[in-house]
């Protein structure tokens, strides 16, 4: 039998990912090995893979190993996929989803409690920020970039007050720390807590041995999500938040989307059967629309 491929970067936590990807194969008998791929900045180009429009700044690189044959099959983080995926691309698993929460990190030493004064958060993600300022208006932002275990330093060497991460990509690392304090107001980013596999099209053999460990409900929930975002033609520089669980043989939806200082904000929130889940993200984005919706969206498209 071949050995898959499987195309990962090289951050902590992308390796992991590609690993449990690697561990799961050999359950059912595949035998795979990891190839490390270079950042975007290594990587030719010139192939025009995307939507107009679309960048996929964590992925390109691999979706372009994936066309070019140099590897089999490639791991991300789902938030991190476009909603359009290259052109050649499809999904071949989506894993059992873990934590979809965002947490704040304080600094070390420091609990996090609420008080009257206003306090310092770090974050890069425009939806993390404008939520926290919606909820803390007062409060003020810093900008905070890099893989996990740079930001986790760089909360250590500063004066904030801490900082906001994806509670799994902490936890699937063990770096999670003891005072973390989950953000159960806080909606995650679509598809936040998932780990997607894809392959190119046709690779019939790769579809087969992925299929053994696609979570159903996970792809169903992510999709919605994901639909909603892009029915809201939403990015990164859009904050967009969105939520889908399977509940008693329904489908529980709750979505936002906020101006980017957090001053307005329009919710929605659905509940539907399964059967008719399909099109629940696209009809959830029409609603908020018309509910206000578009004209937050206008004002982030006018840079106000």
């Amino acid at each position: 039998m071949e050995k898959i491929r499987i195309g990962t970067r090289e951050s902590q936590l992308a390796v992991w990912q590609a690993t449990l990807v690697k561990d799961l194969l050999l359950q059912y008998g595949y035998d795979s090995e990891l190839v490390y791929i270079k950042s975007e900045g290594d990587t030719d180009l010139k192939t025009p893979l995307y939507e107009i429009g679309v960048q996929g700044i964590f992925t390109r690189a691999l979706d372009i190993a994936l066309l070019n044959g140099d590897v089999d099959i490639a791991v991300h983080s789902m938030k991190d996929v476009p909603t359009q995926m290259a052109k050649g691309i499809v999904q071949a698993a989506v894993l059992h989803r873990a934590s979809y929460k965002d947490i704040l990190v304080p600094r070390q030493g420091r609990h996090f409690n609420r008080d009257e004064r206003s306090g310092v958060i770090a974050t890069s993600s425009i939806r993390r920020k404008a939520q926290w300022l919606n909820r803390y208006p007062d409060d003020n932002i810093e900008n905070l970039r890099g893989n996990v275990n740079t930001r986790l330093r760089k909360v250590e060497e500063s004066n904030w007050d801490g900082a906001i991460f994806a509670a799994a990509g902490l936890e699937r690392i063990g770096l999670r720390p003891d005072n973390a304090v989950e953000l159960d107001w806080m909606l995650p980013a679509p598809a936040q807590g998932a780990i997607v596999v894809v392959c190119k099209e046709r690779d019939d053999f790769a579809i087969k041995a992925c299929a053994n460990f696609h979570d159903k409900d996970t792809a169903l929930c992510t999709a919605i999500e994901r639909d909603f975002l892009r029915a809201l033609l939403g990015g990164c520089s859009t904050p967009i938040s969105a939520l889908a669980k399977v509940e008693d043989g329904r489908a529980v939806f709750e979505g936002n989307i906020l101006s980017k200082d957090g001053r307005q904000k329009k919710e929605i929130s659905k509940k539907i059967t399964i059967e008719e889940a399909e099109g629940l993200g696209r009809l959830a984005a029409e609603e908020i629309l018309q509910n206000g919706g578009r004209e937050i969206l206008e004002g982030i498209r006018n840079g106000q």
